[in-house]
């Protein structure tokens, strides 16, 4: 009889122990998940963090770059044609060089300057998109104007009234798109007496210089 009643208590003993060490070997086998899964979140979150901070260090360091590329173009430059085809005065980054091909004749194109960053390539070379070019051409206003019907038309140029900030009075046209063969640009087409402007840039990425710096401060004499 003490036999039994010896081992029911160790029975009884038994079970309580045997769930202890299950919940234990189970308190263990959590800890060792939550434990891998928090490292595994933490190595994931420094991940993430390090391509952050990589990317914004990025993004600062290029935004630095463009601001002092712009900060470099200033004060401008200025150049000034010939009385005898309107005074033409040009302003425009000093980081720019500057190509003029200026007659006093009325023989060719008697205004025809070339300007592009750092040095200007060969006038020569037909491909070459320059970031301003300005011409005083012996033509007609209406006549060079004849000449971008077909590209309107076509759809390859739009073409709305403009005139230059500096000089209200004098009203010619824009004209954005395909302004010459394999260049897309824009260009200021204006009456100067008996012969035309014309400025324009061959280049979309130039196409910020020519708004907000070129076009604002450029003036003739009628």
């Amino acid at each position: 009889m003490r036999h039994h009643s010896q081992r029911g208590y160790i029975d009884a003993l038994l079970i309580p122990l045997i769930v202890v060490v299950v919940l234990l070997i189970a308190a263990i086998g959590f800890g060792g998940w939550a434990y891998s899964g928090r490292n595994e979140y933490k190595n994931h979150a420094d991940k993430k963090i390090a391509e952050a901070v990589a990317t914004a260090t990025q993004a600062t360091q290029k935004a630095d770059a463009a601001q002092y590329a712009e900060d470099a173009k200033n004060p401008l430059k200025t150049h000034v044609g010939p009385e005898a085809y309107g005074s033409i005065s040009i302003q425009y980054p000093k980081t720019w060089s500057a190509y003029v091909i200026e007659h006093t004749t009325n023989s060719g194109v008697p205004m025809n300057d070339y300007f592009a960053p750092d040095i200007v390539p060969d006038t020569a070379d037909q491909n070459t998109a320059y970031a301003l070019r300005v011409q005083v051409v012996p033509v007609a206003y209406s006549q060079i104007m004849a000449q971008y019907n077909s590209l309107v038309s076509a759809k390859k140029v739009t073409v709305s009234p403009y005139n230059l900030p500096k000089v209200p009075g004098v009203v010619g046209s824009r004209v954005d798109g395909q302004i010459a063969a394999n260049k897309q640009g824009s260009m200021i087409v204006l009456p100067l007496r008996n012969m035309t402007l014309e400025i324009s840039t061959e280049a979309q990425v130039y196409l910020n210089d020519f708004n907000k710096t070129i076009l604002p401060n450029l003036t003739f004499s009628p």
